[in-house]
């Protein structure tokens, strides 16, 4: 594995995995996906940590996957070919679950898995010359992988118009499909909202923002009926007695702020 295909670094509660591939406009190859898999289950299992930003060196965001790796795997057989994309979709779940709020830092294009990345990411925010494309069908491909991660972001009709025609959008129209939560006009304004988001992030509790990661992840379309119901009031009774549901409510009463809130 190519350990600089990917930058892990932490400032206080806030770890940041950066792409590091600038000169391939930072498409990602086996090592890149390895890497990336790894950064984010070691995160999200490190109680230091409360929030992680994905960002990208350089102009681009991501390009995508790295077309001589994708011409490579062509050539290998169908097991390998399999097992490999099977380790992409294992990336973008990792990103997806991870117990730790994820932030997209958008500070270029994200095109065909780049726009996978983004939209794995919980929050996202662009600067206004970002551009956005699942590009996969203009290669005789599909976005397989990035599909449910894609569906989730922007809903089944606007997925259905962007990759069928392959168009080319702007941070604009990304953020008004759902992809993008925010769009900043330079990469000052970029900085500003991921420090807004990471501050807020930080006042949570980490236990109930894994918890209700795994809660919007697993109620999504579900019928309105009586198991529903079911789960979702023993996820509340569940949070109600775990040791975060007594402090935040004893610290709310006791106007005070949390344990979990580090001290400055």
């Amino acid at each position: 594995m190519n350990p600089s295909a990917v930058a892990v670094s932490r400032t206080d509660a806030v770890a940041t995995v950066r792409l590091a591939r600038p000169e391939v406009r930072n498409a990602f190859d086996a090592a890149t996906v390895a890497a990336l898999h790894a950064a984010f289950v070691e995160l999200g299992s490190q109680d230091a940590v409360r929030v992680v930003v994905l960002a990208a060196d350089g102009p681009a965001f991501c390009a995508g996957a790295d077309l001589n790796w994708m011409r490579a795997m062509a050539a290998f057989s169908d097991s390998e070919n399999r097992d490999d994309a099977l380790q992409l979709a294992r990336m973008l779940r990792a990103i997806a679950e991870c117990p730790k709020p994820v932030i997209a830092r958008v500070q270029g294009d994200a095109f065909a898995g780049g726009l996978g990345l983004v939209a794995a990411c919980d929050l996202a925010v662009a600067v206004q010359a970002a551009r956005f494309c699942l590009s996969e069908v203009k290669l005789g491909l599909v976005p397989a992988t990035i599909m449910p991660h894609v569906l989730r972001a922007i809903g089944e009709r606007s997925a259905q118009r962007y990759t069928l025609t392959a168009e080319v959008f702007d941070a604009a129209t990304a953020r008004a499909i759902g992809l993008l939560h925010e769009v900043a006009g330079d990469s000052a304004g970029l900085d500003a909202q991921v420090q807004q988001w990471a501050s807020a992030l930080a006042t949570a509790s980490p236990q109930a923002l894994a918890a209700a990661k795994r809660l919007l992840a697993e109620v999504a379309h579900r019928p309105l009926n009586e198991a529903l119901l079911a789960d979702t009031a023993e996820r509340i009774a569940v949070a109600r007695a775990s040791p975060d549901g007594r402090e935040g409510i004893a610290a709310f009463l006791q106007r005070r702020k949390p344990s979990w809130i580090f001290s400055s």
